[in-house]
């Protein structure tokens, strides 16, 4: 069994599978998440261990709603310009302005954090309640899911797995798809 398979299975499904696994995810009451790192080109495999995870914690009688953020990505960007509209801006400008337009489209115009958030369904409880975040990497290299964590903070109030793709550097760094500097300033628990 690889280390991701083990860590999810042996160490993440014990804690989501709690009545309330908020305090064992997390130190902080207001962000009640975690990180989930995985060698990103293991992306597929995840995404497979993941469907098999929900359910089990489905038949244990919790609900878990997945958050794609490439869905939110997405969403974001049709509100402001067609797919055609994007795809010549990046021909006729660039890639980096094409990605700076991205960023502020997700960063200012329409907030990825409240993307997020409205996908949480009404009425969820820390009791019955899980959140995966997943398609992670479609952010890359649009925007940063430190920025994205810290302003989820009191956004969310159920458990929360963004599920990462990167490199674990030391105990609290992480490297973004494998390629960024690693960051050490994330504050939520890291599985």
């Amino acid at each position: 069994m690889s280390d991701w398979k083990k860590r999810l299975k042996e160490g993440l499904e014990p804690m989501l599978s709690l009545s309330d696994p908020r305090q064992k995810i997390s130190a902080y009451h207001d962000m009640p998440y975690a990180l989930f790192w995985y060698p990103p080109e293991h992306e597929f495999p995840l995404r497979h261990e993941l469907l098999l995870l929900k359910t089990r914690l489905e038949q244990s009688g919790k609900r878990v709603t997945v958050i794609s953020l490439a869905e939110c990505l997405q969403q974001a960007l049709n509100a402001e310009l067609s797919k055609d509209e994007f795809f010549e801006a990046e021909r006729s400008m660039g890639l980096s302005a094409a990605i700076e337009t991205a960023h502020e489209i997700i960063g200012v115009n329409h907030p990825l954090p409240d993307l997020v958030a409205e996908r949480i369904p009404p009425g969820s409880t820390p009791f019955g309640d899980i959140v995966f975040i997943v398609r992670v990497g479609a952010l890359f290299p649009i925007y940063r899911t430190s920025s994205l964590l810290e302003k989820l903070q009191g956004k969310v109030s159920v458990p929360a797995v963004l599920f990462y793709p990167g490199l674990l550097d030391g105990a609290t760094g992480l490297s973004f798809m494998g390629v960024l500097q690693p960051e050490h300033n994330y504050r939520p628990k890291i599985f």
